[in-house]
């Protein structure tokens, strides 16, 4: 079964058809889904969605884009959604500065925080990093996020850099991107990232693999990453498929229940 990793089905961009879509995932082959989280009000969506769907689990924090809403209540609030029991990462956290908005000093104080808080919690962290390759590594580094483990989502960096993040048996999320034709970055960097350190993901409704480029995206499109993966390996997708389940369910401690 296929492993989805990360997916916002609490996103609007689903709300005529959430029901109907997350009940056929299961007929479809997908067996997992982390849904993770990205607001303060996605929260309470996430957890609601784990308890109506056996198979789907949750991911809890803070996107840097959205840093600026937290305060010392609010953030003791999201540490205690982290011991419910379909919680299985803190995510997405991390550093965007392609927006610049909250200021970069705001968004690295809570990526701090909530790298510790995993590590007290005792989850693996998934991180967003967009435009910040440096200072990701740099507090990864003065943190000691190995301690917790996790993934670097939507991966986007150079094979050196992915280096760095390995020497940390960081997990890499793989998407959308690595089927289209110009992600030559990337497909160099899944040629080099041992098979057994690649996750399935899709950041649903958002990069959708080709041929959809530009439309709604949905677990449903794994395959088309799963064949991508397959091509740049040597693989068949099905191997993929097997590897990237194996490897999901050692990070967060949960299997595919279909």
């Amino acid at each position: 079964m296929i492993f989805e990793t990360h997916a916002h089905y609490d996103d609007r961009a689903f709300d005529k058809d959430r029901v109907d879509l997350l009940k056929s995932l299961p007929e479809n082959g997908i067996g997992a889904v982390v849904n993770a989280g990205s607001s303060l009000s996605s929260i309470e969506t996430i957890r609601e969605l784990t308890k109506q769907y056996s198979y789907v689990y949750g991911a809890v924090g803070i996107h840097p884009c959205d840093t600026g809403d937290l305060t010392e209540e609010r953030f003791a609030w999201l540490k205690k959604q982290c011991a419910d029991e379909k919680i299985v990462a803190v995510g997405e956290i991390g550093l965007d500065y392609h927006w610049n908005d909250p200021h970069p000093e705001i968004q690295k104080t809570w990526f701090v925080r909530q790298l510790l808080m995993a590590q007290e919690v005792h989850l693996p962290v998934i991180i967003h990093s967009r435009e910040a390759a440096n200072d990701t590594l740099t507090i990864m580094r003065e943190n000691h996020a190995e301690r917790s483990g996790g993934v670097i989502h939507c991966f986007s960096y150079s094979v050196e850099m992915a280096a760095e993040f390995l020497k940390m048996d960081y997990y890499f999320g793989i998407g959308g991107v690595v089927t289209f034709e110009n992600a030559k970055k990337l497909k160099e960097a899944v040629r080099y990232i041992p098979t057994e350190r690649i996750l399935l993901e899709t950041d649903s409704p958002y990069l959708a693999p080709a041929p959809y480029r530009g439309k709604r995206n949905s677990s449903l499109y794994l395959p088309y990453i799963a064949e991508e993966i397959g091509r740049i390996k040597g693989m068949t997708a099905a191997e993929v498929i097997r590897c990237t389940e194996e490897n999901a369910v050692r990070l967060f401690g949960v299997t595919c229940v279909c």
